[in-house]
């Protein structure tokens, strides 16, 4: 460990300039550890938090900063071993680490009522209070968190906590309508509404620990089944963006986060716009205000990944970047980290599609400001466009079965394939790149449309096409026609007459190779990215639409090299395993296209599995996760979403009993643990509603347990 003290003052909440300190002296110089596996934190209305602590082994009197995550997923198994790769090297570093389970999740007490309520934020804030309050702690806190805890984290800093002295949010957003799984553009995500709604239905259903509780854990598992929410009814009963989204979503009070934010996100990651969004607020507030908090963006070639377990790869030393940020911001390191290029992005390089399902080609780019001068939103000339397909469009058409997953983890089945057989279905605008092109940054296009019915949905894709024809898809966005003039108050459409949809696509980075084309792609389905209408609807495209892209344009090809260089050397490479735990080339996700020739009908099927049996007490963990979409080219009602989960805790009786250390384990303890959750989830339309339903099965000893079944009709709002 260098010698140089890192000491933050807890009276006055300043904090001491020391010189600046290697980041990755988690590997080279490491502090010892010391590991508080089990304790609570008490809360004002008598729930009790479970938490995992993490602190430098010789710390004795002192005092350090800390770095919290709070979310749902378990410390005891489910992130068990992610968590190994993250807290104890902060530790090593010298910081305290937290990792707290929410309520009604793990090992806490109470019920979950939904994501990102305003009890799960109210409990955030005590638990800050508690770190800061604590012993080891120097009263400054830094908050971590991939999707759920990047959410989160923004969402506390929003509301000022003192404690806070900065957050790292990774693949996230502050705009809950516009970026989470649940709709885009107004639009139902098809594929991942039902399937998440579906996972925390189980999720939620799991027990605590008898190895932990103790007593009274089968009473509760009961209380979880009985009172979790009931999360698919909720976000199909809020179709438009009113107050339920607003709630939690930070762009609401862009101003209200005044600590220092590195925003990272990933290619093949939904959550990408944010990182732009974000840095654009910042820089405006900077126009009158030169001491806003920074705001920094690190876009990588991964998915829903964090950085050092990047799939597909090249991944990086996020570890020692993160370590880099809580240096500066709560140690007071003079490490550069304020000076640093505001962007970071990762821009990849055209290539055969399948090719790069580990490790995407490209390099890394630094933009000092954002927008950058080299950056500029360009339309597109309509002069030189090549139209191609049908410009009407039918909403039952069987397209979208190459669209990939919409949330993606990194595996090669959730990836996008050969876009080329949808866009021949589709209207397309192809431009020759005899020069190439390199975009970074939200692409948006402007399309004149017609329905034939009052009510239509579109998905518009950006692909790269090679000269062999086959067609990478880049980017993609969907879009609700009745949302043309906004998201919370849409309208009926007047069949006949046309409308102007303006909208983003998802954010991206990428550069088209000379000789290339590129292609805009405009459906009216996309099965099952996009939930479609309800009646069979003809949407005509007017015009040639309009697309702006955010070209980027390289001045000085030295001045491009070193910046890339220097960029590379500054993230370095991922550590090897057992850090990097995630094998992007195969298991443990598959995915399947049967097809039904007489009844033209199409039903995809993916399945998920993960399970970890090296836990230290002998758990065995296994989760298993099936999603169907299927539907007909001759029903537009026939969409329907079927998600099945299966969740397994296995622990030997002895083995259990051996790590209470105490001669009478409890008979709980001693009978060992043997639980099983298994549930089926389902959704579908009719013209005027959703139809969705639940079912639970909770198994104890291989014996029925318990079991919950809910069902509802949920009206459809111009979707």
């Amino acid at each position: 460990m260098s010698s140089t003290s890192q000491t933050t003052s807890r009276s006055d909440d300043t904090t001491d300039t020391v010189p600046s300190l290697p980041a990755d002296r988690y590997r080279t110089d490491p502090r010892s550890v010391r590991i508080i596996e089990h304790t609570r934190i008490p809360l004002r209305d008598g729930v009790e938090l479970a938490a995992r602590v993490w602190l430098p082994g010789d710390l004795g009197d002192a005092a350090v900063p800390a770095v919290l995550e709070y979310i749902p997923y378990r410390k005891n198994d489910m992130t068990a071993g992610r968590d190994d790769t993250i807290h104890p090297e902060f530790a090593r570093a010298g910081y305290a680490s937290v990792r707290v389970d929410i309520r009604g999740c793990g090992d806490s007490t109470g019920v979950m009522t939904d994501e990102y309520s305003e009890t799960e934020l109210d409990d955030g804030l005590q638990v800050l209070a508690w770190i800061a309050a604590q012993d080891w702690c120097s009263g400054k806190v830094g908050i971590i968190g991939k999707s759920w805890g990047g959410f989160n984290g923004l969402q506390l800093a929003a509301l000022k906590p003192p404690e806070l002295a900065a957050v790292i949010t990774i693949c996230s957003t502050d705009d809950r309508y516009a970026d989470d799984v649940h709709y885009n553009g107004g639009t139902i995500v098809g594929d991942q509404m039902l399937s998440w709604a579906s996972t925390m239905w189980a999720y939620n259903a799991r027990p605590q620990d008898p190895a932990v509780m103790v007593q009274g854990w089968k009473d509760d598992w009961k209380r979880r089944i009985d009172e979790a929410p009931v999360n698919i009814e909720d976000w199909l009963g809020h179709q438009r963006r009113d107050d339920y989204w607003k709630h939690a979503s930070v762009c609401e009070t862009p101003d209200s986060i005044e600590v220092p934010v590195l925003a990272v996100g990933g290619l093949l990651d939904e959550y990408r716009t944010t990182l732009f969004r974000l840095m654009d607020n910042a820089n405006r507030r900077r126009a009158t205000d030169p001491d806003t908090p920074a705001v920094h963006a690190l876009l990588g070639p991964w998915a829903h990944n964090y950085p050092h377990q990047a799939a597909p790869g090249p991944g990086i030393d996020f570890i020692s970047e993160a370590i880099r940020w809580w240096d500066k911001w709560m140690s007071g390191a003079d490490n550069g980290v304020e000076s640093q290029p505001q962007l970071r992005a990762y821009v990849t390089d055209s290539a055969p599609i399948y090719s790069d399902r580990q490790t995407r080609p490209g390099r890394w780019i630094a933009e000092a400001t954002w927008p950058g001068p080299q950056i500029a939103d360009t339309p597109m000339p309509a002069a030189e466009v090549q139209t191609a397909g049908p410009r009407v469009l039918d909403s039952t058409a069987l397209l979208g079965y190459q669209g990939g997953s919409w949330l993606q983890f990194g595996e090669a089945a959730g990836i996008a394939g050969d876009q080329a057989a949808d866009d021949a279905r589709s209207f397309i605008c192809d431009w020759d790149l005899e020069t190439g092109l390199e975009i970074v940054g939200t692409p948006t296009v402007r399309a004149t449309l017609t329905s034939d019915q009052d009510r239509g949905v579109i998905a518009a894709r950006l692909c790269d096409v090679a000269p062999d024809g086959s067609s990478r898809l880049v980017t993609i966005g969907l879009f609700n026609l009745t949302h043309h003039s906004s998201h919370e108050h849409p309208e009926p459409l007047t069949p006949g007459t046309a409308v102007t949809a303006h909208f983003p696509l998802l954010a991206t980075a990428h550069r088209f190779a000379p000789g290339h084309r590129l292609r805009l792609s405009i459906s009216a389905s996309f099965w099952p990215n996009l939930w479609p209408s309800p009646k069979t609807t003809l949407i005509t495209v007017d015009s040639t639409p309009e697309l702006t892209l955010p070209i980027r344009t390289v001045v000085s090809e030295d001045d491009e090299s070193r910046s890339t260089a220097e960029v590379s050397a500054q993230l370095g490479a991922a550590p090897t395993p057992p850090l990097s735990t995630i094998d992007a080339s195969g298991a443990p996700m598959t995915r399947q296209l049967d097809w039904d020739l007489v009844d033209r009908r199409a039903t995809v099927t993916t399945v998920t599995e993960d399970w970890q049996t090296d836990r230290s007490d002998g758990l065995f963990y296994y989760t298993n996760e099936r999603d169907s979409y299927s539907r007909s080219e001759t029903d537009p009602q026939s969409p329907v979403a079927t998600c099945e989960r299966t969740i397994i805790y296995r622990r030997p009786a002895l083995q259990a009993a051996a790590n209470q250390g105490q001669a009478a384990a409890t008979a709980a303890v001693d009978a060992g643990w043997d639980v099983e959750l298994r549930t089926r989830s389902t959704m579908r339309g009719d013209e005027e509603n959703f139809l969705v339903t639940n079912e639970l099965v909770a198994y104890l000893d291989g014996q029925p347990f318990h079991t919950r079944t809910t069902s509802a009709s949920i009206p459809r709002h111009l979707n």
